[in-house]
């Protein structure tokens, strides 16, 4: 499902600095924001704070914000930029970070335990993919920007977005496959794991 663009009134509110129109954003997005830091990071609670920040830097650039360009790619870019610069900065000085297995999966509840084992497994391959095959993925499959959006955000080309989806998706089905779990069991929805294949 793709991420709606906020109320053009509401925006240029926010962008005078109407506290009550900012809200509204976040309101809007910060979940999507939060479950994209998640995956990335691994760390609840890091997320959380990341999230914050995210928007705090939202709020101080949104009176620069173009109203020609998409606010969700914009978005997109401001949380991909400060997660980058965490990540960096972990590499500097490790850290215990809470594992993959103690989040939450983006599932419903009751889930068939088959099910239930499969998302795992794909959210366990989706963690080990290597950041950049990581991002564009998570844009596609969670956070539902497009191809085109993706490519702005992560200022790459529309084929290099193309090429990094493909990748991580074959990644994530082999990794699938050595578990034992086939094709057709491990189908995504907007709900589960990121492995399901698609057309531009």
């Amino acid at each position: 499902m793709p991420l709606p663009q906020p109320d053009p009134g509401v925006l240029r509110k926010a962008q005078r600095g109407d506290e009550r129109a900012f809200s509204i954003i976040v309101r809007t997005y910060e979940q999507p924001v939060y479950n994209y830091v998640v995956r990335l990071t691994g760390d609840r609670v890091l997320s959380e704070d990341l999230t914050q920040e995210v928007f705090l830097r939202v709020f101080q650039g949104l009176p620069s914000f173009s109203l020609r360009s998409r606010f969700t790619t914009w978005l997109f870019q401001v949380t991909k930029n400060r997660v980058l610069d965490e990540l960096r900065a972990l590499e500097r000085r490790p850290r215990a970070l809470v594992g993959l297995d103690d989040i939450p999966p983006l599932e419903v509840v009751d889930a068939p335990v088959e099910r239930t084992e499969t998302i795992d497994a794909g959210w366990r391959a989706v963690a080990a993919l290597n950041p950049d095959l990581k991002m564009a993925l998570l844009l596609r499959d969670i956070v539902g920007l497009s191809y085109a959006e993706i490519a702005e955000t992560l200022e790459i080309t529309l084929a290099t977005v193309k090429w990094r989806i493909y990748k991580a998706r074959e990644e994530v089905q082999l990794a699938l496959q050595r578990e034992g779990i086939t094709a057709s069991t491990s189908t995504s929805t907007s709900t589960s794991a990121p492995v399901h294949a698609e057309h531009a």
